[in-house]
């Protein structure tokens, strides 16, 4: 079964099960001991955190190995702001950052502290220019991830981190999906990284606090880490995620130059074989291994779990696909399409066949998740949608109505949509549709489709039980 969500979690490396293996009967006992059960267990452990610092490009005194990539950023964030609050306590990040990242920005905030987020355009890229003038006197630390985890765009860390420098602001990077293919560029301040990501084991984080950050660690003091992650080491965990770093780091360049072969199939077929499809993120500073594209017309949760059965293991950041029916904080702060959204990340490995396997079998999914919707047949050209669209509209044929309204409030993606797109045949060119909808979703949907149909979307405004939106048909 394919299994095409690596950037949630990577299959274990082989040499990081080896390694796993080979040091449960070697590292097993306290490495602050000094008898020779303990002398062994140190060796390791600090073996594991030179390699690592190696990959990251950092000293190994300045890496401390925590018990999970979000305690990593947790401690990171934490301790930053901790150590520079006679500077102040303000707090930069990007709009699309993790959410442990934001999640640590909220309860800074929670706290008294203040954030500003820095929005990206449409790529989920922010901008330099845009990032520098967020920084302010009392900015205590700026936060900005190295790669996106939804959509795969490269963000410019390098840019960014000098701006911070000049300002005399630490620059805190989330680099856990990045740190496989390379080490992070530019004068970063604070790295943080999950061992999973890479094909280590689960319940291995890196934190890198370069010298002479003013770094303040959080809660009861503790002799072990650095004072940055308390409790007893996980020693053979932490040298198989260290060997495994060191092992897909040997085969980095290769094997990203044969995925992005792959992940530029993807982009290019999915478009020709799947009718009215969006691809988002950045089309070439990205992830070698990410490809995410949104379907019109389609219930995420559902062509997940058709994929599923069909043996292909994917995720989404659609609202449809999850418990808060709310679209993800990255595609709306990109304002894309998020209906229908799915996300590849290729593992290692990756045959070349079940990527053509995953477009054929893609193909007539989407065709029969539609088909059941009763959505609109897909035909190519602007204003298509509208043109194959008349039927089951709610406007009687011949009355060519100048305004006209779909009450979609209880209805949840992708039906505003397809009904917005059902009506429009009914309206003559000029005319406007305005849907009342109560999902989140329409907020994100409902422009993008005008977008990809060459229509005009002319905004939103509130009503009882939900938000009208109103649209001009242009074609």
């Amino acid at each position: 079964m394919p299994y095409f969500d690596a950037a949630s979690s990577a299959p274990l490396h082989p040499v990081a099960r080896q390694a796993l293996q080979a040091s449960l009967d070697e590292g097993w006992a306290d490495p602050a001991r000094l008898y020779r059960e303990g002398r062994r267990a140190r060796l390791l452990l600090d073996a594991a955190r030179e390699a690592a610092a190696e990959a990251v490009g950092c000293r190994p005194d300045e890496l401390s190995f925590t018990g999970s990539g979000t305690q990593a950023v947790h401690s990171g964030i934490y301790g930053s702001l901790s150590g520079r609050r006679r500077v102040g306590r303000h707090l930069v990040v990007s709009a699309v950052e993790h959410s442990s990242v934001l999640h640590s920005a909220a309860s800074h905030e929670a706290a008294g502290g203040s954030l500003t987020e820095v929005a990206v355009d449409r790529t989920g890229r922010v901008s330099p220019d845009a990032y520098a003038a967020a920084l302010r006197p009392d900015t205590a630390l700026a936060a900005l991830q190295s790669a996106n985890h939804e959509v795969g765009t490269l963000q410019p860390v390098a840019e960014v981190a000098e701006a911070c420098r000049a300002a005399g602001v630490p620059l805190f990077v989330d680099a856990a999906q990045s740190l496989a293919w390379g080490p992070v560029e530019g004068a970063w301040s604070i790295l943080a990284a999950s061992a999973h990501k890479w094909g280590g084991p689960a319940g291995v984080g890196l934190l890198a606090v370069r010298k002479g950050v003013r770094f303040a660690p959080q809660g009861p003091p503790d002799e072990r880490e650095s004072g940055r992650a308390p409790g007893f080491e996980n020693i053979p965990a932490i040298v198989a995620a260290a060997a495994s770093l060191r092992a897909v780091r040997a085969e980095a360049e290769a094997e990203a130059a044969r995925l992005r072969e792959l992940v530029d199939l993807i982009r290019a077929r999915v478009v020709e074989v799947v009718p009215d499809v969006e691809v988002v993120g950045d089309p070439v500073r990205r992830l070698p291994h990410l490809v995410t594209f949104s379907c019109l017309y389609v219930d995420g949760e559902t062509l997940l779990h058709e994929l599923d059965r069909a043996e292909f293991s994917v995720s989404s950041g659609s609202s449809c696909t999850s418990s808060t029916l709310t679209p993800s904080h990255v595609l709306r702060a990109m304002g894309v399409l998020s209906e229908g959204n799915v996300r590849v990340s290729l593992p290692l490995g990756t045959p070349a066949e079940d990527v053509e396997r995953f477009l054929d079998v893609l193909t007539w999914l989407v065709t029969a998740v539609r088909t059941k919707l009763g959505a609109p047949v897909a035909a190519s050209g602007p204003g298509a949608a509208a043109r194959d669209a008349g039927a089951g509209s709610g406007v009687e044929a011949g009355t060519r109505a100048e305004e006209f309204t779909v009450d979609s409030l209880g209805r949840l993606c992708p039906i505003p949509v397809i009904e917005l797109a059902r009506a429009m045949e009914g309206v003559p060119v000029g005319g406007v549709v305005t849907v009342l909808a109560d999902d989140e979703a329409a907020r994100l949907d409902i422009p993008a489709w005008c977008e990809m149909r060459d229509q005009e979307y002319l905004g939103e405004h509130p009503v009882d039980g939900g938000t009208a939106y109103r649209v001009r048909r242009r074609s």
